[in-house]
């Protein structure tokens, strides 16, 4: 089923009645064919009971109604493409406390941190890829870190490029950083063989 969205209709219930202009909740698209299917009204006004698609007839001009959509008002939220989870090993940094506490608690399980931008075209193309590779991979912990919200932590560990890597392991520390793209996705996964030993 398509997402619920509200919008505002002009409506001819009859071929020479006058335009209703309601706020109407349509929670399926509309057939673009030959009819219309499973149309949904929400509508504070006492018209909302009166216009059903058995009362939709056909204009003069067009086979079927002619509906002007003039603006659409809200639809339902989605998460973002940078708010998906790839599983329980892959966390959202929001602080640079946060951050360093996710370190210290993995032990000596292997972290690898990916910055990102929510506008980086880039970081998103690989994104799907790097979740893939999270649920491959439940043993390694992947902290995800938007640039964006957290500039002072991204300063303070040199980041300039995105989408950018570190990798970490226990008392070693950080064991590996670089940029990475999605065409050169084989550097990540070759990161992981040397630094996932014995995990």
């Amino acid at each position: 089923m398509s997402p619920t969205t509200s919008l505002r209709f002009s409506l001819h219930p009859s071929s020479n009645g006058a335009p209703i202009s309601q706020p109407i909740e349509i929670r399926t698209f509309l057939n673009s064919g030959s009819r219309f299917y499973g149309l949904s009204f929400s509508t504070s006004s006492s018209l909302s009971s009166s216009i059903s698609p058995e009362n939709l007839v056909p204009s003069s001009r067009n086979k079927y109604l002619s509906v002007k959509v003039q603006a659409l008002a809200a639809e339902t939220q989605h998460p973002k493409w940078w708010e998906k989870k790839a599983g329980p090993n892959m966390i959202d940094i929001n602080s640079t406390e946060q951050f360093l506490n996710a370190l210290k608690d993995a032990g000596d399980r292997l972290v690898i941190v990916d910055f990102y931008g929510t506008w980086c075209g880039s970081c998103r193309a690989m994104f799907p890829k790097l979740c893939k590779t999270a649920q491959e991979h439940p043993e390694i912990l992947f902290l995800k870190v938007n640039f964006d919200e957290n500039k002072s932590l991204c300063k303070s560990l040199n980041v300039k490029v995105l989408p950018y890597f570190h990798f970490y392991r226990g008392s070693e520390g950080q064991v590996e950083s670089f940029s990475c793209s999605l065409a050169k996705f084989q550097k990540l996964r070759e990161a992981i063989e040397r630094h996932n030993v014995g995990s």
